[in-house]
């Protein structure tokens, strides 16, 4: 499908892949298409793809979800939802969630360049990203609770990683909206940049992951991603373990 029928699209530089809402009249509501169009995105990526830019068309990342499709009575609506079996209506949102967690992948490193409202859906999209460049115009949210909802595509754990458990519960149970300077205070910006420069500070961060051996990235990209769950002990096993791999591989050694 297109780029206009499913609101988001997929543009490849070599290794530089950028997935853009490009819904700006609406800014850029997020609809159960565009989770589809997203999921499809990881099988098309190039195998030389390294670093994956999500960003919005126009001045908002994501307003959140289309409430003017999730409230109506048609595919993908609360309505459909809520008359399906539970395991279906679990198996359908699992399908949402693919969306997003592919932007995990170990292979692979993700930037949100967020502008604007990033809300609901549109938080969870930035949260589902490895690092977050944020114009100093950003509003974010996790609003679920205020439509009766919880966070459900993704966003929860990554969130709890990033603040903690108190802040976490804190952000998702108010609702409440936090600004750019607060998102940085609390780890959740890599980076704070007037909107002006967001394009370009994106650009520096790229250059700036490309310009390292890819397969030592991909290891650091897993040794921190999988640290709060070890010991210490087992963490320094998993250093040695990489860099055993990265010296073989790089005296010609490597499997």
């Amino acid at each position: 499908m297109t780029a206009e029928a499913t609101g988001v699209r997929l543009e490849c530089d070599g290794p530089v892949a950028t997935v853009t809402l490009c819904r700006p009249d609406v800014l850029n509501a997020q609809t159960p298409a565009m989770w589809r169009a997203m999921s499809d995105f990881s099988r098309d990526l190039p195998g030389d793809v390294r670093v994956v830019v999500v960003r919005g068309e126009g001045r908002a990342f994501s307003a959140g979800l289309d409430l003017s499709v999730a409230g109506a009575s048609g595919p993908g609506s609360f309505a459909e939802l809520a008359t399906l079996p539970e395991q279906e209506c679990a198996d359908r949102i699992a399908e949402f969630q693919a969306g997003f967690t592919w932007l995990h992948r170990p292979d692979l490193i993700s930037v949100a360049a967020v502008q604007g409202h990033a809300i609901g859906a549109g938080f969870q999209l930035a949260l589902a990203c490895d690092l977050r460049v944020l114009a100093e115009d950003a509003r974010l949210s996790m609003a679920e609770v205020t439509l009766g909802l919880v966070p459900d595509l993704a966003g929860t754990k990554r969130l709890v990683d990033m603040v903690g458990y108190a802040r976490a519960l804190e952000i998702c149970a108010t609702g409440r909206r936090m600004d750019a300077a607060e998102a940085d205070r609390i780890g959740l910006a890599t980076l704070v940049v007037p909107p002006t420069e967001l394009d370009g500070a994106v650009r520096d961060l790229t250059a700036g992951l490309l310009a390292n051996n890819r397969d030592a990235v991909v290891e650091i990209k897993a040794l921190i991603a999988g640290a709060t769950g070890r010991s210490p002990a087992e963490q320094q096993r998993a250093e040695r373990e990489a860099q055993t791999r990265r010296l073989r591989d790089l005296a010609g050694r490597g499997e």
